[in-house]
């Protein structure tokens, strides 16, 4: 474009030059002259317009430029933010796998599943503790009086224990299902009669016996469900009088669903003991089961 001007400037000058000097040139080269310098004047002034066009479209890119440039410099912050969010839910999300795998199965938390092996070791002769399976085994013939619900002193002492480590911050998100098992001895002793009708009674009765030392031991009544089978979950054949394996109390540990929403942690308020169910003067029950 700039040599185009240039000749249109030259070609004028010229031609400017020819008149001021007077000289006289033919008539055909001065026409062919004139054609030229208006064919030049016409071209340049499509060229200024081109030139125009393009100084606009050139703003509008300027423009368009700046535009995504902050649109770019917001969707990296946004991205950088995004990142951030992420990496923070890759940490929880790990934390929480790891916690979720420690507890899956009954997988307790190492400082938990150690106390209890010690425990279960200090008093071989009264339970047992299955690590993986997060289940503590007492033998009901040494942790009841026979028939009956009533806890020995032993048992309550170490069930007080067992509350000690229920109640470390270790355990805290862990909760306990006690479950009552009887053999196939049906009772038949009016005293077991009177309070406990059926094996499931009783089975049910001692499970309560077990949550009420721990309950009154700090661990958190909404951390404790009760449960009794019964005969019907023998562990080995009962014989002619039963068998000593299937009478037994067994608690699993398991991790809590939820918190409930009224259970404050570190709640150590005592529930008083449920008394057994009583018999009037003519032998009908007072009360049904379960207790009110």
């Amino acid at each position: 474009m700039h040599r185009l001007v240039s000749i249109v400037l030259a070609a004028a000058g010229g031609f400017a030059l020819l008149q001021m000097g007077g000289c006289q040139v033919p008539q055909n080269r001065y026409d062919e002259l004139m054609t030229t310098n208006r064919s030049l004047q016409e071209q340049l002034v499509g060229i200024e317009d081109e030139r125009d066009v393009l100084r606009n479209s050139l703003d509008m890119m300027r423009g368009q430029y700046q535009r995504a440039t902050a649109d770019l410099l917001t969707v990296q912050g946004d991205n950088d933010a995004l990142r951030s969010s992420i990496g923070t839910l890759r940490d929880d999300y790990t934390g929480l796998l790891g916690r979720v795998s420690e507890l899956e199965l009954g997988g307790l938390p190492p400082m938990v599943s150690s106390a209890l092996q010690t425990l279960a070791a200090q008093h071989a002769d009264l339970m047992i503790f299955d690590a993986e399976l997060g289940r503590i085994r007492f033998a009901s013939d040494f942790t009841f009086a026979s028939g009956s619900a009533a806890l020995t002193d032993n048992a309550r002492t170490t069930l007080r224990r067992l509350a000690e480590i229920l109640n470390t911050p270790d355990a805290r998100l862990l909760e306990a299902r006690v479950v009552g098992h009887t053999d196939n001895v049906k009772p038949s002793k009016p005293a077991t009669l009177r309070d406990h009708p059926t094996n499931t009674h009783l089975s049910v009765h001692r499970a309560i016996s077990v949550r009420d030392v721990l309950v009154n031991a700090g661990v958190p009544a909404a951390r404790i469900m009760v449960a009794g089978y019964g005969e019907t979950r023998p562990i080995v054949p009962n014989g002619p009088n039963g068998a000593a394996q299937n009478r037994r109390v067994e608690i699993y540990l398991t991790p809590m669903a939820e918190q409930p929403p009224m259970m404050e942690s570190g709640s150590t308020a005592p529930i008083p003991t449920t008394p057994a169910p009583t018999a009037n003067a003519g032998g009908s029950r007072t009360d049904d089961f379960p207790p009110k």
